[in-house]
């Protein structure tokens, strides 16, 4: 099994490779997040969605994790956009979880 640090580090060697790779940023994204790292877990989510912003489930993570942090009006916004985004790409699924997500929040 791979620890999370070489895990992080295979991560970010894959990303340094092909800097255009959303999924890699997403994936630092959640290792910095399993860490309880939520500056960097919410950097590395902008830079996926700045690769590409059509990439749903970097909406759902940013979103639930400003939510855990208590930044609630941003949580909100960030699933707002996300479902929108999850709409136009015709995502049903990544929509719906959204969705549930935003309900979820108090």
């Amino acid at each position: 099994m791979i620890h999370m640090p070489d895990r992080l580090q295979q991560l970010i060697r894959f990303f340094e490779a092909d800097p255009t790779d959303a999924f890699s940023a997403y994936g630092i994204a959640l290792e910095y997040l399993k860490q309880n790292n939520d500056a960097e877990g919410l950097a590395w989510l902008d830079r996926a969605l700045d690769i590409d912003p059509d990439y749903v489930y970097a909406y759902f993570q940013k979103g639930q994790a400003l939510a855990q942090s208590d930044r609630i009006d941003e949580a909100r916004q960030v699933i707002q956009n996300g479902i929108e985004t999850a709409q136009r790409v015709d995502d049903p699924h990544g929509q719906s979880e959204l969705q549930t997500l935003l309900d979820s929040i108090p």
